[in-house]
């Protein structure tokens, strides 16, 4: 415990004299961040990196090769937000415009990693995907209110590792019982972002980066027109993680689906596209359609659909041994004449029939029949 705070106090001094020494900061900031770098909230950003990170970069130590080179971008972008939320507490507020040129230098880290898992299928490409989607949770930084189109810091956080834990899972996995260090780095990992950025986020940022309202305002890079008679620019672009552009908010947004439909009712206009139906429309008005059906229709009617269910009607003789009698509708002159006692007669899917078996048989089998009469010896 006396080495750990020793260690922790030694780092402190080395920053203040490093801040102290250089006077302005790379982006034109003054010396105050002396005071910025004892924050309690850098502090245990500080804390967050010496307790999960080291873990993480130990094990990809062990592995090597492109696990450890993910892992030293992965611990950069870390770095990176360090530095990000020390300026922020130096800094304005800026515009949309300004918030994506104050973000870049976070966004070039994560491009890297994105990039390490294009082109061909990598051995480890469990491990460059794991880590590469866990960093949209570092994107938190860039929430500015509910308008912004973000989830709030601490869900998103959340929520970007839930997209990462697909490939971690696989790699806990496929090395469950191969290699160790594989599965510590798996685990490591997560717990970097659960519980790890997600508790500090909570603890410090829960609602956002805090702006400075006094400080010098972030400058963005000013859009250059092209002189007269130039070509045309090319063309932008991918989007990166953080756009420039604004989100609209939920409640502009168009409405699509149901939401449409309920918008729609909330207007009071629900009835202002619709025909006024007139007297004559009306079904019991109507002269083309009666509600009485007469029973010689409603017959046809029931043979047809039974027909059309059930298929044609039969009365063969199969394999020498069994009478079908199938499908027989309205019949009352079916007749088996020809018949001995090894035969046996099946009589299925008939209807107001009557089948008169003139002879002795093995056995008689009546399956889903209505009012179907049998007459036999």
């Amino acid at each position: 415990m006396e080495r750990k705070l020793i260690e922790r106090l030694e780092a402190a001094v080395e920053r203040l004299e490093a801040l102290s020494a250089g006077g302005v900061s790379a982006r034109g900031l003054s010396d105050s961040g002396v005071e910025v770098a004892s924050d309690p909230s850098i502090v245990a950003f500080d804390d967050l990196m010496a307790q999960y990170a080291a873990r993480v970069s130990g094990a990809a130590e062990k592995i090597g090769g492109q696990v450890l080179d993910v892992t030293k971008i992965l611990l950069e972008a870390f770095s990176v937000q360090k530095k990000l939320l020390i300026e922020i507490k130096q800094t304005q507020k800026p515009d949309m415009a300004g918030l994506a040129e104050f973000l870049k230098p976070l966004n070039e880290v994560i491009m890297k990693v994105n990039a390490m898992t294009e082109g061909r299928r990598s051995d480890f490409f469990n491990h460059l995907k794991s880590a590469g989607d866990s960093l949209s949770a570092l994107a938190w930084i860039a929430y500015t209110g509910k308008d912004c189109g973000m989830s709030m810091p601490i869900a998103h956080v959340e929520e970007s590792w839930q997209m990462a834990e697909f490939y971690n899972n696989k790699v806990l996995v496929e090395y469950r019982n191969k290699d160790q260090n594989h599965v510590e780095w798996a685990k490591a990992l997560k717990e970097l972002y659960l519980p790890g950025l997600r508790d500090y986020v909570k603890s410090h940022y829960p609602l956002g980066p805090v702006w400075s309202a006094s400080s010098k305002k972030a400058s963005s890079a000013p859009s250059k027109a092209p002189p007269p008679g130039a070509p045309a620019p090319p063309p932008p672009p991918p989007a990166s993680l953080f756009s420039s552009e604004p989100s609209q908010p939920s409640s502009s947004r168009p409405k699509q689906g149901m939401s449409a439909v309920f918008q729609e009712i909330n207007t009071g206009n629900v009835t202002a596209g619709l025909k006024k139906v007139t007297a004559d429309m009306k079904t019991k008005n109507r002269t083309d359609r009666t509600s009485v059906v007469s029973a010689s229709e409603k017959e046809m009617r029931s043979s047809s659909s039974s027909f059309s269910k059930a298929g044609p009607p039969k009365l063969e003789l199969q394999m020498g041994r069994k009478w079908v009698v199938e499908n027989q509708i309205g019949r009352k002159n079916l007749v088996i004449d020809d018949c001995d006692a090894k035969q046996s007669v099946y009589v299925f899917g008939c209807k107001d029939s009557v089948l008169q078996i003139q002879g002795k048989v093995n056995n008689i089998t009546i399956d889903k029949c209505t009012k179907m009469g049998v007459v036999f010896k």
